[in-house]
């Protein structure tokens, strides 16, 4: 192994490892695929005849403690998440976790804080605000130029409803999935923690978050199952961190039932003192329209810029090599986490407010 080279290992192999992140780093000139590790004999054979020859474990801690790794990417359930990230972070790597970070707001705080104390990068893998158009959006927010945020309204439909009803086949002509489809994973709340929210709406908080920099402070929500065991529709309010009576507020709406082959939309409008800017990342535009100025359009980018799916993975590898820095941190991350944990809550509740400080 080459001095310059990041020695990583996946941890999962259902169908977001093998169709993202095992050959994006197989194929990456400066990383290692050291192993897959994951429970299931017949995942593990399956990607052994796929990616061969690779070296597999059935046992994460078993693989922590033979390999010599520099990284691990953690792809399992999200049930799972926490307790492998913090057994790596624990052994000293560097760790990209898929989304959802966790399932509740103390365990992000707390990898938050291990990751800190081990002096580790923990990415998650978001792979839109990876992209050009995503940090425009950031940087003209950030400037100051639009003023301070009032308003946000988010609205996402995207094209999941068969995976909650654990029929992966479904959508088998779209994916093409190399070795396997997710099975029911996402149709099992035991294993997904959740539906909308965990696998969908933590997509659209984490481009609003890392435009934005803003946190949730107080948050209200109503979800419908309609004929599946985990959330389809979800409808939530927020009350975001102020000062001075200079708190914004905003909603974010989403649906999972939307027809096969559609691409569905990501709206987020941000409504500011100065002006609003409105981000389709799904779509690859961009509008940002001052009070007193000309409006700017940027898009629609190339389809094959919209969602950069192997970006993540190359981060891990570049923030490894020490030539990149964390292009999504996990403290970002962890304030989707405060506001899924607090919606899930409330929605319990039948809408009852939910403040973020009492979730711990």
């Amino acid at each position: 192994m080459a001095a310059n080279t990041a020695r990583i290992a996946v941890i999962g192999a259902g169908w977001w490892a093998t169709y993202t992140h095992i050959p994006g780093i197989r194929d990456n000139p400066d990383a290692e695929l050291a192993a897959v590790c994951d429970r299931s004999p017949e995942a593990l054979e399956r990607v052994a005849k796929a990616f061969a020859p690779i070296k597999t474990y059935p046992d994460y801690r078993e693989m922590l403690a033979a390999e010599k790794l520099d990284g691990a990417i953690v792809a399992t359930n999200h049930a799972t998440h926490y307790e492998i990230t913090k057994a790596c972070l624990e052994a000293g790597l560097h760790v990209l976790l898929e989304k959802p970070m966790v399932l509740h707001a103390a365990e992000a705080h707390e990898l938050v804080r291990l990751a800190e104390q081990k002096g580790r990068q923990l990415i998650i893998g978001y792979p839109w605000p990876f992209t050009d158009l995503v940090r425009q959006a950031r940087a003209v927010i950030q400037s100051g130029e639009l003023g301070a945020i009032q308003l946000i309204n988010c609205l996402y439909a995207s094209m999941v409803i068969e995976f909650y009803r654990g029929n992966d086949q479904a959508y088998q002509s779209l994916f093409n999935y190399p070795v396997t489809g997710p099975g029911a994973v996402y149709s099992d709340p035991k294993l997904s923690g959740g539906g909308q929210g965990h696998l969908q709406i933590t997509h659209a908080a984490g481009s609003l978050f890392f435009v934005t920099g803003l946190q949730a402070e107080q948050v209200s929500a109503l979800m419908a199952n309609w004929d599946v065991k985990v959330d389809l529709v979800d409808a939530i309010t927020v009350r975001f961190k102020g000062a001075d009576g200079r708190a914004a507020i905003g909603t974010i709406a989403s649906t999972g039932n939307i027809s096969k082959g559609d691409g569905g939309r990501l709206d987020l409008g941000i409504y500011c003192e100065n002006g609003y800017l409105h981000l389709d990342p799904v779509r690859g535009t961009l509008t940002v329209r001052p009070h007193n100025g000309p409006e700017r359009r940027v898009g629609p980018v190339p389809d094959d810029e919209r969602y950069p799916r192997f970006a993540t993975a190359g981060n891990l590898v570049d923030v490894i090599l020490g030539r990149a820095e964390n292009g999504l941190p996990a403290a970002v991350a962890a304030k989707v986490v405060e506001l899924l944990d607090a919606a899930y809550r409330s929605a319990a509740a039948g809408g009852q407010p939910v403040r973020v400080a009492d979730l711990d």
